[in-house]
């Protein structure tokens, strides 16, 4: 594949773009790759978010993740970064990534990353 993995993700327009609300997504299906041990990791991510001018189409969102099966990368690491993709791509007035890992070797994880925009002066 060529370009970046946040490519992938498409979204449409908020047609509520100057009222607050939150959108919870929940992918209980989420795998990627301890860097490590080249374990499968499986978790259930939670998107909560408040949109600005743009929404995320969930297909794509779905493609997107798919790509991070075989990717070995630690739990914080893929946390950030599809924060940091959905952040890019939609410019939401907040949001906020729950990755909640399954028990490997007896520990469950879960990370917790958010962003709020800057209030306009």
């Amino acid at each position: 594949m060529s370009g970046s993995p946040r490519d992938v993700l498409e979204t449409f327009d908020n047609q509520y773009p100057g009222r607050d609300y939150t959108i919870e997504i929940v992918c209980p299906e989420f795998t990627s790759v301890c860097p490590k041990t080249g374990q499968p990791d499986f978790g259930t991510l939670t998107f909560r978010y408040v949109p600005g001018a743009k929404c995320v189409e969930l297909k794509s969102l779905k493609l997107y993740l798919q790509q991070y099966r075989n990717e070995g990368i630690f739990y914080e690491n893929v946390t950030n970064r599809i924060l940091d993709d959905l952040v890019s791509v939609l410019r939401p007035r907040s949001m906020t990534l729950v990755a909640a890992f399954n028990a490997r070797g007896g520990i469950t994880t879960s990370v917790t990353a958010a962003y709020a925009a800057e209030a306009e002066a």
